[in-house]
């Protein structure tokens, strides 16, 4: 394939993120890269989409620079860009925990598990495999067994670990998410919290894909990703499918975001039902005012409020 997608992040120091931001983005843009890139004070965080050649530039030109000398890119084949712009832009921090303490990965942070050590963790019967992702990324895919938070933002999740401490207090906690970024802060965090033993899968769920040996083994379902190809394979040994459409709970892995603007909840759903529910996730959204897919599709008055009276008759009575 004629194009790649790079994930990566590196916890560095950059003195000026502003300033940083502005004259990246006009480098990645020099070389036709698209994607979107975080950076903070505290380091980098990106996905980019480009040609070979052009990510192989971009790669060149990361290492060459003394902070980001040894970032670690995970790289994706893919058929075209991942993106359809390109972004660089100053952030107070890479992943929003929002807390009042912050932490310091290079100070403290989980002990580091391979793909290999991951995996046997999976398997131990006296570990319990902590996922850092939001519920809509869990239930497309996770791995076999693993806790499933609920939260809708990453930034929730230390408020749901305190409210079950208990499950996790004095037993051998693993964690992991997509790249590797969220578990470097986090694992940190659960450490401090008073959980003793705590590691964290290195690289992410997506170099656990990529691993020869292990070949992504123990996944179930996709890994939710943040651009347009929205999700990935990651078991190449017995993939299963374990995501559920929305309405009628049969196998599926298409998201969409809710078509009212105010809740763009992310729902799996089928082409069938999407059209069903005017793209919405509830009868409250399809009836929105504001709804796009009804603007999109062009839907006459008199067809929505046919499709309306078909989920809810009792509301349109």
């Amino acid at each position: 394939m004629d194009y790649r997608v790079l994930l990566y992040y590196n916890y560095t120091t950059i003195e000026n993120p502003e300033l940083f931001a502005k004259e990246h983005l006009d480098f990645c843009k020099s070389i036709g890269l698209k994607g979107r890139i975080l950076v903070a004070e505290e380091g980098i965080n990106g996905t980019v989409s480009g040609t070979v050649e052009a990510t192989d530039a971009y790669m060149e030109h990361m290492h060459a620079d003394e902070r980001f000398k040894d970032t670690w890119f995970k790289i994706d084949e893919a058929e075209g860009h991942a993106f359809r712009k390109m972004f660089v832009r100053p952030r107070k921090e890479l992943v929003a925990l929002n807390l009042e303490d912050d932490i310091n990965p290079h100070e403290l942070t989980g002990k580091y598990l391979n793909p290999k050590e991951f995996k046997e963790a999976l398997l131990d019967e006296d570990t319990i495999v902590l996922d850092a992702r939001n519920d809509y990324e869990y239930d497309l895919g996770h791995f076999r067994g693993a806790v499933r938070p609920d939260i809708r933002s990453f930034r929730e999740l230390p408020e749901w670990i305190r409210q079950n401490k208990e499950k996790f207090m004095d037993k051998k906690v693993v964690t992991y998410c997509t790249g590797g970024i969220r578990c470097e802060k986090f694992s940190g965090w659960l450490l401090r919290e008073g959980i003793e033993d705590v590691a964290q899968l290195h690289g992410g769920i997506a170099m656990y894909g990529k691993d020869p040996e292990v070949q992504g083994e123990l996944w179930d379902g996709k890994m939710y990703v943040f651009d347009d190809r929205i999700s990935v394979d990651i078991n190449h040994v017995d993939k299963r499918v374990i995501g559920k459409d929305w309405f009628d709970g049969t196998p599926c892995e298409r998201y969409i975001n809710c078509a009212n603007p105010e809740c763009n909840r992310q729902i799996l759903t089928s082409e069938e039902n999407e059209a069903k529910h005017l793209g919405a996730c509830c009868y409250e959204c399809a009836a929105s005012e504001n709804n796009r897919y009804v603007v999109a599709n062009n839907i006459s008055a008199e067809e929505r409020l046919a499709r309306l009276a078909a989920i809810a008759p009792e509301a349109t009575a």
